[in-house]
């Protein structure tokens, strides 16, 4: 496999990493991280895979309409790891929308820079760490900030 290969790889894993809580599948995070997987975000600190999915689990509520977007997916590859870098935006709004709107309107938005270990395993890459560092936020409830945001 070349390095190519393994950069369009890890991108998709990064892109399904969102995919999956977006649409709420965060069962589906199992096929994301590494057994020993930890993240450090502003929802907390978490150690070990199914830690980490409880915590996603914690701030990504079935009740709200959460769509990420990424962007600037730097990888840098080194055999069987890799660091990525990407800069991620993501909205929360809530399930419904208003009477006669189209769409609910972003009650939150968060924009935050990740940085990522991946390494491979015999399933293929997996995240074995990420760190993410809010770079602004817009909040259209400012005396309720979302816990773990």
């Amino acid at each position: 496999m070349s390095v190519t290969d393994d950069r369009g790889d890890i991108t998709q894993l990064i892109y399904r990493l969102y995919a999956c809580m977006d649409e709420g599948r965060l069962d589906d995070l199992r096929s994301v991280f590494s057994d020993e997987a930890t993240a450090r975000t502003p929802g907390g600190v978490a150690e070990g895979r199914d830690a980490v999915i409880a915590q996603a689990s914690r701030n990504h509520s079935a009740e709200e309409r959460i769509q990420h977007f990424v962007h600037n997916v730097l990888i840098d590859v080194d055999g069987d790891y890799a660091g990525v870098r990407a800069d991620v935006i993501v909205t929360f709004s809530d399930e419904a929308a208003p009477e006669g709107r189209l769409a609910p309107e972003p009650r939150f938005t968060l924009s935050t820079r990740f940085r990522y270990e991946v390494t491979r395993s015999p399933q293929g890459w997996r995240l074995s760490r990420l760190d993410a560092t809010p770079v602004w936020a817009s909040d259209k409830q400012p005396q309720t900030v979302p816990a773990g945001r």
